[in-house]
C-alpha cells in the first residue's frame, strides 16, 4: 500500500497487445485478491455470469486467465467460457480470443455471450445507462472513477466515429456486460492492489484488416487508433492479422495510465501474466504487469520558493569594483550574491556577477547591479529554491558576542564576529569557531 514516501505503481508491458480480461487477470496473478475482485463485481446491478480464473500456460509462460461463464436470454445458451469460436457480431480471429461482441467496434470479445436479466433496451445497451448503472452500484471510490473515466473515454471515440453524442452510443448487450466485468473487474483489481500510478508501456498492435459486423475494418481497429491519439499513447505494429489490442484493454491504459513509456525505476514487489484465448507460437499471448514501490521523484518533497537569478559579465570591472558591488547586492536585499570567473571573446578573462533575489525585489537589485558594474545589459530568469529552516543566535566567548547560523545539519559561524574574538583572547581562529558552533548548538531550537 502507499505510504508517505512511496508510490505504489502498476507497469503494463503490452509487448503482445492488451485486453480487457487480460488486464484483469495479470493484476491478480500478481496478488491481487481474486475475492475481493469478484465481491466489488458483484455491487453492480447485472446477473447472470459467473467470474473465475485458471491457470494457464502460454508458450511455456504461466499465466491466468479469466473465465465467464453467462446465461444469454437471447440465444439460450446456457453458459460459455472465452474460449468460443469468435461468432459474435465482429467474427475476428483475434489473437487474445476476443471478439468485440458489440456494433460499435468496442471489443472486448472474449466471445461472452452474457445476458441481463434485468434490461429493458432489447439487444442494446446505451453509454448513459451503464454510466447510471455504475452509480448506482455500491463500488469504492476509486473504482468508480477509474470505471467511469474508462466507459466515458470509449463512449466518446465511437461517438465521434459514428456522429452521435457519447450519451447515445449503444453498446450491444452482450459486449455491454463482458465490458463491464472486465472494467470493473480490473479497476477493482487495481484497488486490491493499493495501485497509485499506472504507467504502460507501448502498445503491440496487429496489422492487415478484421471482420466486423459492418464488414471488413482495418487491423488495428478505428476505435483502438482513436483511443490511442487521444492520448498520444505510443504503439509498434507487427506482422500479425489477429487483433492484437482490443477496445477495451487500450481504453483501460489510455483512461488510467498516468504515463507512458519504459518500466519506472522502483522496487518491484510482484509480477503477473494475464492470458488470452490462443496459445500462439513463438510469442506468449500475456499481458504483463509489475508492482512495485517507486521512491519519490525529487529530494525535496515540498514545493520551493521563487527566486531571481540576475547576471551581468564584465570584462573591465578591478577586483575591488566586484567585491563592492557583492556588497551593494546583499544591503539592497538579495539572498546571496557571487562571482564566477570566465573567459570572454578575444579571450579576455572577465567575471559573471549574479544576484538572486525575491523577484519583488528584482528591480531594485537589478538596478544596483547594473549601477555598479557599468554593464550595458542584464539578464535573468526565475529558479526555484529550498530554503533549510535556519535560526540565527548570539552566543558570548570570554565576553564577545559571536553570531552563528544554525541549520539541521550545521552551525555557521559569523567570520568577523569569530575573528574578533579570537584577536582579542589570544586564541586561534579555529578554537574560536568550535566553541561558538558548540555553544550555539546547546541553545539550538532546531532538529
Amino acid at each position: 500500500m502507499n505510504t508517505d514516501t512511496h508510490t505504489t505503481t502498476a507497469w503494463f508491458h503490452c509487448f503482445a497487445g492488451t485486453a480487457g480480461d487480460m488486464t484483469m487477470a495479470s493484476l491478480v496473478h500478481a496478488g491481487a485478491d481474486p475475492l475481493q475482485v469478484m465481491a466489488i463485481v458483484g455491487q453492480l446491478p447485472i446477473d447472470g455470469y459467473a467470474l473465475s480464473f485458471e491457470p494457464v500456460l502460454r508458450c511455456g509462460l504461466a499465466a491466468l486467465h479469466a473465465v465467464v461463464a453467462v446465461h444469454d436470454e437471447h440465444d439460450e445458451h446456457d453458459s460459455h467460457s472465452h474460449d468460443h469460436d469468435h461468432d459474435h457480431s465482429h467474427d475476428h480471429d483475434h489473437g487474445h480470443g476476443h471478439d468485440h461482441g458489440h456494433d460499435h467496434d468496442h471489443d472486448h470479445g472474449h466471445d461472452r455471450d452474457h445476458g441481463h436479466h434485468h434490461h429493458d433496451q432489447g439487444p442494446h445497451r446505451p453509454y448513459r445507462e451503464i454510466r447510471d448503472l455504475l452509480n448506482a452500484a455500491e463500488l469504492p471510490t476509486r473504482v468508480l472513477d477509474r470505471a467511469q473515466r474508462t466507459f466515458r473515454l470509449l463512449a466518446e471515440v465511437e461517438g465521434q466515429m459514428h456522429g452521435m453524442p457519447a450519451d447515445d452510443v449503444e453498446f450491444h448487450e452482450v459486449g455491454s456486460v463482458d465490458a463491464i466485468v472486465d472494467i470493473v473487474g480490473a479497476c477493482a483489481a487495481l484497488e486490491s492492489l493499493g495501485i497509485d500510478r499506472i504507467v504502460c508501456s507501448p502498445i503491440t498492435v496487429g496489422q492487415g484488416t478484421v471482420h466486423a459486423a459492418h464488414g471488413e475494418i482495418p487491423n488495428p481497429a478505428p476505435a483502438v487508433v482513436e483511443l490511442l491519439a487521444r492520448r498520444n499513447a505510443p504503439s509498434r505494429g507487427i506482422a500479425d492479422r489477429k487483433e492484437l489490442a482490443t477496445p477495451t484493454g487500450v481504453a483501460l491504459m489510455t483512461a488510467l495510465a498516468d504515463e507512458f513509456g519504459p518500466m519506472p525505476a522502483m522496487q518491484v514487489h510482484s509480477v503477473g501474466y494475464g492470458a488470452g484465448t490462443a496459445d500462439i507460437d513463438g510469442r506468449p499471448n500475456v499481458v504483463q504487469v509489475v508492482i512495485g514501490h517507486e521512491q519519490p521523484a525529487t529530494l525535496v518533497p515540498e514545493p520551493g520558493q521563487p527566486a531571481q537569478l540576475l547576471e551581468v559579465n564584465v570584462d573591465d570591472a578591478t577586483g575591488e569594483v566586484i567585491a563592492h558591488t557583492i556588497t551593494a547586492l546583499l544591503l539592497a536585499g538579495a539572498h546571496d550574491a557571487w562571482a564566477t570567473p570566465i573567459v570572454m571573446k578575444k579571450g579576455r578573462p572577465a567575471h559573471t556577477v549574479h544576484a538572486l533575489c525575491d523577484p519583488a525585489l528584482a528591480a531594485e537589485v537589478g538596478a544596483v547591479l547594473l549601477h555598479e558594474t557599468g554593464s550595458l545589459g542584464m539578464r535573468g530568469s526565475t529558479i526555484v529554491r529550498w530554503p533549510q529552516r535556519r535560526d540565527e543566535v548570539v552566543v558570548h566567548l570570554g565576553g564577545h558576542p559571536i553570531r552563528v547560523k544554525l541549520a539541521p545539519s550545521r552551525a555557521k559561524v559569523e567570520h568577523d564576529d569569530a575573528a574578533a574574538a579570537a584577536k582579542a583572547l589570544g586564541l586561534s581562529l579555529r578554537e574560536v569557531l568550535a566553541e561558538a558552533a558548540q555553544l550555539a548548538r546547546a541553545v539550538s531550537t532546531i532538529s
